[in-house]
């Protein structure tokens, strides 16, 4: 008897699992709105320099203080940041208009933004930006009295959004047979797909930044007080010496499962004799240090790293930038919250009978070509360049959905929890290099659209180099992953298994008699 025969024996598919995965999944459904809340509450409004200070303006037009205060940009629109030293009232004058163009408006002296700026507050009432004029943690955030203050807790609440999406994944997946694990880790990311439709209807509901940054924030107050009952992973409490908590677990599954006779016979020596292997392999102690212990570990850790780098760097690119589309906000935060829902139905049936490996490079792929075409299309296509646009983040949001599943079966239980950690680090980096690349198309537009597109495809390659997955069982150490192997490759890890046998020789030998 193996663990996933245990499993299916207290019931692997029962009431335990739909609630299981359905509390665990809730904390996702909001994700989404707070790694794209900036969209929203950092969205810039138009704006414009307000007028001098001590003009009065109680006979006169908005619309004529602001053309003698504020000049005209290359776009004929007010320039954002410069105004007039001095208002040129002789601008209201049609003459005085066509002169001063003849001989060069722009000879008039500007001067920053002394009086700060007037915002147009149409789609949010007000935002960070409006508060700080243009400068560039959840419920704290909503608090916060400067600008500084708003970084700390945003940054806090980063960090903590990273560990709840890992945590929560590997006690999914951990609870759940192998046939349904593609069914249950789509789902799952649907949830995240629900939630950035639920951002945009929040956001158009609320359009202060205080209010719409508590309303998505409160709601993980629930999720935290109900986390306090969620069961500890039994495989990995056997692989941490803690056995006879992993037999009360999987007794409680049973009786929730309404399997009450099964309950009743497991025990401490059932439990050991279904894990003999996986718990000789864990005598050693593990580290970060051994994603990189052996070959097939190091070609895991690199090609991952490169992939979620690549999703999460293209994905947030794509996503932090709504603006530039030229339409509200609002709809087209749910065209690209939408798009997710056919994308992800299509990589679960790729992922369920192509395999994963052929999935996660397809996405990825796909996604960067149609990232790469969208700098051919004229700018003034917004059709066109948006429904490319949205293509190429459907395919990311697959790619992401495939990569979470994928990198969860790569990684054995002895440090899955080390393995995921370090590629949702490289996801992380990649989502905070992506905002500072749009700064390089102030003097090449089209620069940042070529590095979001290349950065996928080059890691559609990384991920051909990786083992599949489906329907294998979830390894547990080292040495499945070693006995696994690559599939596309002959089997030359025979210096790795004697670095194995180093670390822990019982699980070698034990393996060898199997």
């Amino acid at each position: 008897m193996t663990f996933s025969d245990l499993l299916e024996q207290v019931g692997s598919t029962g009431r335990f699992q739909v609630l299981h995965v359905t509390l665990l999944s809730m904390p996702i459904l909001m994700m989404a709105s707070h790694n794209l809340l900036q969209n929203f509450v950092a969205a810039v409004p138009p704006h414009h320099c307000a007028p001098h200070a001590n003009l009065s303006m109680s006979s006169m037009g908005a619309g004529d203080v602001l053309q003698a205060t504020v000049p005209l940009g290359q776009n004929g629109k007010p320039e954002r940041c410069r105004r007039y030293v001095h208002p040129q009232w002789q601008l209201l004058s049609s003459n005085s208009s066509e002169s001063l163009l003849e001989e060069g408006v722009e000879e008039i002296e500007t001067q920053s933004c002394e009086d700060g700026w007037y915002y147009k507050t149409t789609e949010m009432s007000s935002t960070i930006i409006t508060e700080v004029n243009g400068k560039f943690g959840g419920t704290c955030t909503a608090f916060s009295t400067s600008f500084t203050m708003f970084c700390i807790f945003r940054f806090c609440c980063g960090m903590a959004l990273s560990g709840l999406v890992l945590n929560s994944f590997s006690l999914i997946v951990e609870w759940i047979p192998t046939r349904v694990r593609t069914v249950v880790g789509t789902g799952t990311g649907y949830c995240y797909t629900a939630g950035q439709l639920i951002l945009a209807a929040v956001a158009y509901s609320i359009r202060d930044w205080r209010w719409l940054t508590l309303a998505v924030s409160l709601p993980f107050y629930v999720s935290f007080l109900y986390s306090w009952w969620f069961l500890e992973s039994a495989r990995w409490l056997v692989l941490t010496k803690k056995p006879e908590q992993a037999v009360k677990n999987l007794k409680t599954v049973a009786r929730i499962n309404g399997r009450r006779a099964e309950a009743d016979k497991i025990n401490l020596e059932m439990l050991q004799e279904s894990m003999k292997k996986e718990m000789a392999c864990s005598k050693g102690s593990y580290s970060a240090l051994d994603l990189l212990r052996t070959s097939t570990m190091r070609t895991i850790t690199v090609c991952l790293s490169a992939v979620w780098f690549s999703t999460s760097f293209a994905y947030y690119g794509l996503s932090m930038d709504l603006q530039k589309f030229g339409v509200s906000i609002y709809l087209i935060q749910i065209i690209f919250g939408a798009v997710d829902i056919p994308a992800k139905i299509l990589v679960t049936i790729s992922m369920s009978m192509l395999g994963r490996r052929p999935s996660q490079c397809g996405a990825l792929v796909l996604a960067g070509v149609m990232i790469l075409i969208n700098l051919l299309v004229p700018y003034d296509l917004q059709v066109l360049r948006t429904s490319l646009a949205v293509i190429g983040k459907g395919c990311l949001a697959a790619s992401f959905s495939c990569c979470y599943l994928y990198s969860g079966e790569l990684y054995p239980t002895v440090i899955r929890q080390n393995g995921m950690g370090w590629v949702s680090m490289m996801a992380r980096f990649g989502a905070m290099v992506a905002p500072m690349v749009l700064l390089l198309g102030e003097d090449s537009p089209w620069l940042p659209g070529f590095i979001y597109g290349g950065a996928p495809i080059i890691s559609g390659i990384f991920a051909f180099f990786l083992p599949e997955t489906l329907a294998q069982p979830l390894p547990d150490t080292m040495q499945d992953v070693e006995d696994r192997g690559f599939g596309w490759k002959k089997d030359k890890r025979l210096p790795e298994k004697e670095n194995l046998a180093k670390k822990d020789p019982s699980c070698v030998h034990l393996k060898e008699s199997v």
